[in-house]
C-alpha cells in the first residue's frame, strides 16, 4: 500500500500539473512536456494561494486536481505523447538510466537538503495546514515553487512521492530535449545530448531526490522551447506561458532569476512591440510576486535571505550574509583552478557531471550554427550564477544546453558522437563511478527495487542510510508535541514533527549560541570592563561610536551611566538607537548581564550606538560591561551638549576585568527558555557538549533521550532564582 500511495500521490501532482498546462496553453503547444512545465508553474500558483488562505489540506488538494482535470480533458486528450526517434544504440542505455532512477525515486527519501528543508518545510506546511511566519530559519524565505508540488504529491504519498515528482522532471527535460532537436532538425544530436545529460551521476542524484536543481533545469529548457515555438507562432498563449515560466524559474530557485530578462529580452528582440514584452513581464510577476510578498510581510525582505544590507531586518545579520556567500563561492578550494576537475571527475563539491563533460569546450565549435549560439547563449544565462555556489549541481540549470551544443558539433561524425555518449553512460554508472570519484561524492549506490517497494522496511533502510535519522526519531519521541528543539547541526526535520531552531539559520540562533556560550567559555562570558571618564557636564545625548575594521563583532550585554559614583536611573522616556542593528539595543539596559545586543557586522567604522535623554542630563562617567570576545574593537565616545553641538568626551575607555557572575551557565538555560526553547540537542564532540554533559545540573537541564552521541536536554521552567542573583 505504501508504494501505491507513493505513486499516486506523484502521478496526481504531474496529472494536475499537465492538465493546468493544456488549459492554459490550448492547442498552441500539445507537447506533453511543455505542457506539464507551463502547468506546473500555474500548479505551485494555485498552491501557494491554498497555502496562504490555510487551506493545505489533501482534500482541497484533491479538489483542486480534479477540477484542473474536468475542465481541460479535451485538451488532455489532445496531449502529443509520441516520442521522438532515438539512435537504436543508444535506447538500452536510456531504459537501464530510467530502471536505476525510478526505483531510487521511489525509494526513502536520504538526501541531505531534502531530509532537512527542502521536505521539512513541506512537512510543516502539511502539518499547519499552509504559511504561517518563520523568521528562525533561512531557507523559509528562499522561494519555493518546486517545493509547492512537492508538497501536493507529499499530502498523499509524503516524501517518496516529493521525489518522484522531481524525476518527473528530470523525464520531461530528456522529452524536451529530443523535441526540440527533432522539430530543429538533428534528432541525432539531440538523442546524444539527452543521454549525456541523463546519464550524468549529479543529474540522476539529484534528479531522484527532493531538491530542485534538475527541476530547475527542465523549466529552464521548457523556457527555451517555448521561446522558439513563439517565434515561429507568435501566440498570446504562448506568451502568456513564457511569462509564467519565467517567472517560476524565480520562485523555484533565486539563481534562475535570469530567466526573466532572457525571457524579456528575447520577445523584444523577435517582436519589437512593447505589448509582447509587457505581456510576459505581467506574466513572470505573477509568480515572482507572491514569494516577494511573504518575505516582505514576514521578514522585512523581499529578497530574503540576501541583500540583508538593503532591506535590513532583525532576522538575517549582513555579517551572516557576508560569511555564508563567501562559504558557498569558496566551499574548501585552495583555487578555483581545481574547479573542472573536481566538477566533473572527483566530485567533492556535491557531486560529479562525469568525465566526458572536461571536453565541453567542444560546444564552441556549434557556434556556426544558429542553433548552437542559442544554445550557448541559454547556457550562459542559466549558468552564469554558478560562481555564486560552486558546488557542482549548480551547473545542472546549463548542462542541457551545453550538451546539446557539444553534440551538435560532435554529430560531424555520427559514429563517434555514439561511442562518446555510450562511454559516458558506462563511465556514470554507479558501479563504476565509485571506481575514480572521491569518496565523498555525492552519487547514486544501487538500484534498491526491494526499498522502493517497500518489500524491505522503510525503517531500516532510513536508518542505515540517513545520516541523524535516528536522531529524528528520538527528537519526536522524546520531546514533547509542539516544542520547539535548539540545535547547533541540522537534522532531518522532514521526520520530526517538533520545530528545530538551528544555530547558524537565523540572527536569533546565532544569539542563542552565543547565549550558551556565555556560561561556560571565559571569551563570551560578560567579564570585560570598558570605562570613560570625562569632565561632568550636561548632555542632551551620548554616542558611543566604533572606529576600527576587523573580523569581530560588537557586543553590549550592559551600558550604565554615571554622574560621580550615583548611576543614572534608566528612564523609559530615553531614546536607545544603534547602527547598524538597532534590534535588540534594550539588551544592553536591562540590567541582565546574560543578555546583549550584537551590531549584526563585523566591525567597521561607521557603527553607534546613541543615547537620547529627553532633557538634559549631568554625567561624568559611561561604564560598559560586555565579552571580551572583541580584540579589535575601537570606541569613542561623543556628547551632545545643551545646544545640540556634538563634542567628543574620551577618545577612548579605560579597560579592566572582573570575576564572571555567579550561575551563569543556569542563567544562560533560563534565557533560552525564556526565548521559547524547550529543549537543547548536542551531539557528542561538537564545542561545549562536554561541558553539557558534564555540569547538567549547573546548566539546570535533564536528559531526556540519547541516541547514538546525540544528547536531548530539558532547559528549566526558570522557576529557580539563579538569574536573580545576577541583577
Amino acid at each position: 500500500m505504501a508504494a501505491l500511495a507513493i505513486l499516486s500521490g506523484a502521478l496526481f501532482t504531474v496529472l494536475a500539473a499537465t492538465a493546468s498546462g493544456a488549459r492554459l496553453l490550448g492547442d498552441r503547444a500539445e507537447d506533453l512536456g511543455l505542457r506539464f512545465i507551463a502547468g506546473a508553474a500555474l500548479l505551485s500558483l494555485i498552491i501557494f494561494g491554498l497555502c496562504a488562505a490555510g487551506l493545505a489540506y489533501p482534500w482541497v488538494f484533491a479538489a483542486a486536481g480534479a477540477a484542473a482535470v474536468l475542465v481541460s480533458w479535451r485538451q488532455l486528450a489532445a496531449t502529443e505523447f509520441t516520442a521522438p526517434p532515438i539512435h537504436r544504440a543508444l535506447v538500452p542505455a536510456f531504459c537501464l538510466y530510467f530502471i536505476l532512477y525510478f526505483f531510487n525515486s521511489m525509494a526513502p527519501e536520504i538526501s541531505f537538503d531534502g531530509s532537512r528543508y527542502h521536505l521539512g518545510l513541506v512537512a510543516r506546511y502539511l502539518r499547519e495546514h499552509g504559511f504561517h511566519p518563520i523568521t528562525d530559519n533561512l531557507y523559509a524565505s528562499l522561494s519555493q515553487g518546486v517545493e509547492m508540488l512537492y508538497l501536493y504529491a507529499f499530502a498523499y504519498g509524503r516524501h517518496s512521492a516529493a521525489a518522484m515528482v522531481h524525476f518527473a522532471f528530470l523525464l520531461v527535460l530528456v522529452w524536451l530535449m529530443l523535441r526540440y532537436a527533432s522539430r530543429a532538425g538533428f534528432p541525432l544530436a539531440g538523442a546524444v545530448g539527452a543521454l549525456l545529460v541523463f546519464a550524468s551521476p549529479i543529474v540522476g542524484v539529484d534528479g531522484t531526490s527532493a531538491y530542485n536543481d534538475v527541476a530547475v533545469a527542465a523549466i529552464a529548457f521548457g523556457l527555451f522551447s517555448l521561446l522558439q515555438r513563439w517565434s515561429e507562432e507568435r501566440s498570446g498563449r504562448l506568451l502568456a506561458a513564457i511569462g509564467l515560466v519565467a517567472g517560476f524559474a524565480y520562485a523555484a530557485k533565486y539563481t534562475a532569476w535570469l530567466a526573466v530578462p532572457y525571457a524579456l529580452g528575447y520577445v523584444a528582440w523577435k517582436s519589437r512591440r512593447p505589448r509582447n514584452v509587457l505581456v510576459v513581464a505581467l506574466c513572470a510577476a505573477l509568480a515572482i510576486a507572491p514569494w516577494m510578498a511573504k518575505n516582505w510581510l514576514w521578514v522585512h525582505n523581499p529578497l530574503a535571505p540576501f541583500f540583508n544590507g538593503l532591506f535590513p531586518n532583525p532576522y538575517l545579520t549582513v555579517a551572516f550574509e557576508r560569511e555564508y556567500r563567501h562559504h558557498m563561492a569558496w566551499y574548501d578550494l585552495q583555487s578555483r583552478w581545481d574547479l573542472p576537475m573536481q566538477a566533473a571527475v572527483h566530485g567533492s563539491l556535491s557531486g560529479l557531471l562525469g568525465p566526458v563533460f572536461l571536453l565541453s569546450p567542444l560546444a564552441l565549435l556549434s557556434l556556426r550554427r544558429a542553433e548552437g549560439r542559442q544554445l550557448l547563449l541559454a547556457a550562459l544565462v542559466f549558468g552564469a550564477n554558478y560562481f555564486s555556489n560552486i558546488g557542482t549541481r549548480f551547473l545542472i540549470p546549463p548542462l542541457p544546453f551545453v550538451a546539446l551544443a557539444m553534440a551538435l558539433a560532435l554529430t560531424r561524425f555520427p559514429r563517434a558522437a555514439v561511442a562518446l555518449a555510450l562511454v559516458h553512460a558506462v563511465i556514470s554508472w554507479p558501479a563504476i563511478v565509485r571506481r575514480y570519484s572521491a569518496p565523498d561524492a555525492w552519487r547514486l549506490a544501487k538500484i534498491p527495487f526491494r526499498e522502493a517497494l517497500r518489500i524491505k522496511p522503510e525503517e531500516g533502510f532510513l536508518q542505515s542510510n540517513l545520516p541523524d535519522y535516528g536522531v529524528s526519531r528520538m527528537v519526536e519521541q522524546a520531546a514533547a508535541a509542539g516544542s520547539t528543539v535548539f540545535s547547533f547541526t541540522p537534522i532531518p526535520e522532514a521526520y520530526t514533527s517538533r520545530k528545530i531552531q538551528v544555530a547558524y539559520q537565523s540572527a536569533a540562533g546565532v544569539e542563542t549560541r552565543a547565549i550558551l556560550w556565555s556560561g561556560f567559555v571565559a571569551e563570551y562570558a560578560p567579564t570585560w570592563r570598558l570605562r570613560f571618564r570625562f569632565a561632568r557636564r550636561p548632555l542632551r545625548a551620548i554616542r558611543l561610536n566604533q572606529t576600527n575594521t576587523a573580523g569581530d563583532t560588537w557586543s553590549i550585554d550592559e551600558l550604565r551611566i554615571f554622574d560621580g559614583a550615583r548611576e543614572l536611573p534608566r528612564d523609559p522616556a530615553w531614546r536607545w538607537t544603534a547602527h547598524p542593528y538597532p534590534w535588540g539595543i534594550e539588551r544592553a539596559w536591562d540590567n541582565r548581564p546574560i543578555t546583549f545586543w550584537m551590531c549584526g557586522d563585523t566591525l567597521r567604522p561607521g557603527e553607534f550606538v546613541r543615547i537620547d535623554f529627553g532633557g538634559a542630563q549631568a554625567a561624568d562617567s559611561v561604564s560598559i560591561e560586555t565579552a571580551p570576545n572583541q580584540w579589535g574593537l575601537r570606541l569613542e565616545l561623543e556628547g551632545q551638549d545643551e545646544t545640540g553641538g556634538w563634542r567628543l568626551l574620551s577618545p577612548a575607555p579605560e579597560t579592566g576585568s572582573v570575576p564572571a557572575p555567579p550561575a551563569l551557565r543556569r542563567a544562560a538555560a533560563e534565557e533560552v527558555k525564556r526565548r521559547g526553547i524547550d529543549y537543547l540537542l548536542v551531539f557528542d564532540g561538537e564545542f561545549g557538549a562536554d561541558d553539557f554533559r558534564g555540569n547538567a545540573d549547573l546548566w539546570g537541564i535533564v536528559p531526556v533521550g540519547e541516541y547514538r552521541g546525540a544528547r536531548l536536554y530539558r532547559l528549566p521552567s526558570g522557576e529557580p532564582a539563579a538569574s536573580d542573583a545576577m541583577r
